[in-house]
């Protein structure tokens, strides 16, 4: 809808940019916010933390054109962030924005974050002394062996799941034994919670998108990745259990550490970021309601536009 404002009466329409990292999301839902008279909310599990800025490509405030953003640096690096604590602060935020007249653009290459938003997403229960036993075994073997026990009950949710994130491994392990089922049959069915909803989707050609994510990498070492880790470790990195595991953050981490060079880290840490990015789109490409645009489309705007515009319309 071409250069019309959404503020006032119009339907709770939700538009969520999604796509692999280095995509271009974070662009196309600030011309998505400026032409729409929207506002972002975040969906990036790392953002949501203060003084994650540089590792995670966090818009800084003078980049933001104005657009009013929402759960960003909402926790300290100490704090554990959880799916189900961002769900209700999401559609907390969603919903204020809904009663103001407002159309809240969601942006974030966290997957399961996002469709805890949009989806009838609930959460199984925990066992106490399950989970404890199952991070003692975490503590004692390592992240890789408990991935590669997972991997023997739930494929599917080995391949969603790095090796190295030994927080989500034994969540996926604790589900599998708690329910019987595998850990993605706790997934909902894909059904907006919110009607007029409209997720676009941004993609790129995999040699074009490997090759935006090594830049953006460099460009994160260029403005002082390693001196932010240096800091954030100083006040307590290291002991948080969701935001020491960030893609940029465990390498440098490693190499501030004598475990690596910092070559290394730089290196492990494009590997690791591509890895990611295919992990995205797999995901992402599974569900049939995102409207894919070109991410060096000159037209993407419009068509992104256009889909939201028709949400509207049948809102």
């Amino acid at each position: 809808m071409p250069g019309r404002s959404m503020r006032g009466p119009v339907p709770p329409v939700v538009v969520a940019v999604v796509g692999a990292t280095a995509a271009g999301k974070s662009e196309l839902a600030l011309d998505l916010a400026e032409r729409c008279g929207a506002e972002v909310v975040n969906t990036d599990a790392m953002q949501v933390y203060r003084g994650m800025d540089v590792g995670t490509a966090k818009l800084p405030p003078a980049q933001r054109r104005g657009v009013p953003h929402h759960l960003l640096d909402l926790l300290d690096v100490r704090e554990t962030a959880s799916v189900a604590q961002f769900q209700r602060l999401a559609r907390g935020t969603v919903e204020d924005c809904h009663a103001r007249g407002v159309v809240p653009v969601l942006v974030g290459g966290s997957a399961l974050y996002t469709r805890a938003v949009l989806d009838p997403f609930e959460f199984p229960g925990t066992d106490p002394d399950l989970r404890a036993a199952l991070e003692d075994e975490l503590a004692r073997v390592g992240p890789a062996e408990l991935h590669r026990r997972l991997r023997e009950v739930d494929p599917e949710a080995a391949d969603r799941i790095e090796p190295g994130n030994g927080r989500r491994v034994v969540r996926a392990l604790e589900v599998v034994r708690l329910t019987g089922r595998p850990f993605g049959a706790t997934l909902p069915e894909r059904q907006y919670v919110y009607p007029a909803t409209v997720q676009v989707g941004v993609r790129l050609p995999r040699p074009v998108l490997d090759g935006r994510i090594e830049d953006r990498v460099r460009r994160m070492w260029d403005a002082g990745l390693v001196e932010e880790v240096r800091r954030l470790a100083a006040v307590g990195l290291r002991e948080g259990r969701t935001a020491s595991r960030a893609l940029g953050y465990r390498q440098v981490l490693a190499f501030l550490d004598g475990q690596c060079t910092e070559r290394e880290a730089f290196e492990r840490t494009v590997v690791g970021t591509r890895r990611f990015a295919r992990r995205q789109d797999a995901w992402f490409g599974k569900d049939p309601r995102i409207r894919w645009v070109d991410g060096e489309d000159p037209d993407r705007l419009d068509r992104a536009a256009a889909a939201v515009g028709a949400a509207v319309a049948t809102g």
